[in-house]
């Protein structure tokens, strides 16, 4: 699947929003991804995490993995409909207190992950759900998502396959150009 497909399938399903967004990341910016919208459609969604499990398996042709973990909320469909695509277990980290944590599951000791997520911007709920996998004795082996916005400028330690490689522009909240014209700043995503 090409990246002008991908994104197609998110302008099709009304999950690439136009305006004046406040990011996870604290960041302001005019185009935000909300996923919710695409997973409405659950042969979509199907259909791009199939997608994505193919680019993982053609990018990493030795990976071995025993379970996909995914951070709540958005992840969570995106990391079940992977480890269907898979054939493995899954699981999710969850905010607790708004940090991320392991709550009903429990990680044996060199059990081997993929974190799936929707998508990412500087990578924050990647980066603490991989400190989760490995403060539990896990390895991630591998970091798979839908949306990759961050320009290449999330890093991990692990190797990252995405369907879509976009960098919207953001904003700094107090240099955003939106703001200083009036536009009504909004917050779509999960918090």
């Amino acid at each position: 699947m090409t990246q002008q497909e991908v994104l197609k399938m998110f302008e099709g399903t009304g999950a690439l929003l136009n305006g004046h967004f406040e990011l996870r990341s604290g960041l302001h910016s005019n185009r935000f991804f909300q996923c919710a919208h695409l997973l409405e459609n659950p042969r979509v969604a199907a259909q791009l995490c199939e997608a994505l499990v193919e680019k993982i398996k053609a990018e990493l042709a030795d990976l071995q993995i025993d379970t996909v973990i995914a951070p709540a909320m958005g992840g969570i469909t995106i990391g079940h409909e992977v480890a269907r695509s898979l054939g493995i277990r899954f699981i999710f980290v969850e905010k607790e207190d708004n940090v991320l944590k392991l709550r009903r599951f429990k990680i044996k000791e060199g059990e081997r992950f993929v974190i799936a997520e929707d998508v990412v911007t500087r990578g924050g709920r990647v980066q603490e759900t991989i400190d989760i996998v490995e403060a539990n004795g896990g390895v991630v082996a591998a970091i798979g998502i839908l949306v990759d916005r961050s320009g290449g400028k999330a890093v991990f330690d692990a190797p990252l396959v995405s369907l879509l490689e976009i960098e919207p522009v953001t904003y700094d909240p107090s240099d955003c150009p939106l703001c200083k014209d009036g536009q009504e700043l909004v917050h779509p995503g999960s918090k």
